[in-house]
Formats: C-alpha cells, sequence, structure tokens
C-alpha cells in the first residue's frame, strides 16, 4: 500500500492551497483518510478526515471554517483544500488511512504518506 502525497509548496499568508494524496494497494471501503501535520517542535496533529464510503469528514479547530476535504473514488485520491493560510500552519502535511471504528482517531494509523511540506510566509 502506498499514499502519495503532493501539492505543498511556498505560499503568502491569506493564500490557498489544494494537497493531494493518491492512495494504490488495496481498496479502502471501510477507511479514513486523514491528513495530519507536524510543525517544528511541535506534536504530530490530526487536521482532518474523511471517511472513503460515505465520505462523513472531521475537521481539526485549526483549521475548521477555512478548510475542505473531500474523495475521489475513482482516482483514489483523497484532497484538502485550505484557504486563508497563516504562518501557524507551515508544517510537513501527511496523510495516512486506517480502518475506521467510528471515531476520529489521532492515533494507530496503518498507512502514512511521505509528508509534502508547506510553507506560508507573513
Amino acid at each position: 500500500v502506498q499514499l502519495q502525497a503532493s501539492g505543498g509548496g511556498l505560499v503568502q499568508a491569506g493564500g490557498s492551497l489544494r494537497l493531494s494524496c493518491t492512495a494504490s494497494g488495496r481498496t479502502f471501503g471501510g477507511y479514513i483518510m486523514a491528513w495530519f501535520r507536524q510543525a517544528p517542535g511541535k506534536e504530530r496533529e490530526l487536521v482532518s478526515g474523511i471517511t472513503w464510503n460515505t465520505g462523513r469528514t472531521y475537521y481539526a479547530d485549526s483549521v475548521k471554517g477555512r478548510s475542505s476535504i473531500s474523495r475521489d473514488i475513482v482516482k483514489n485520491t483523497v484532497y484538502l483544500q485550505m484557504s486563508r493560510l497563516s504562518p501557524e500552519d507551515t508544517a510537513v502535511y501527511y496523510c495516512a488511512a486506517t480502518w475506521f471504528s467510528g471515531t476520529w482517531s489521532a492515533t494507530d494509523y496503518d498507512y502514512w504518506g511521505q509528508g509534502t511540506l508547506v510553507t506560508v510566509s507573513s
């Protein structure tokens, strides 16, 4: 199983970015696809997630209202659209997948992508 994250880069504060995570190697029915981020010196944070089957979503308070997660089942890809970015959003963003137990877990993910760096300049 591979999760390939992309879409990171340098963006000015107030700008927008769309991250992509393309999955391969298995079917993900019953799984959640999630985005985490980790800034230097900080703990890894669950940012957003989506259930593969139903499209149910989760957003951390830090991104709620300015982010949108979606999935394309045909392309096996999950997207995270983020807007009104601030320097506090600077981090390495990882996509991950795990079986959905009914709660949005921040731990025990089975599969991880390699991370994509988002840098927001002030």
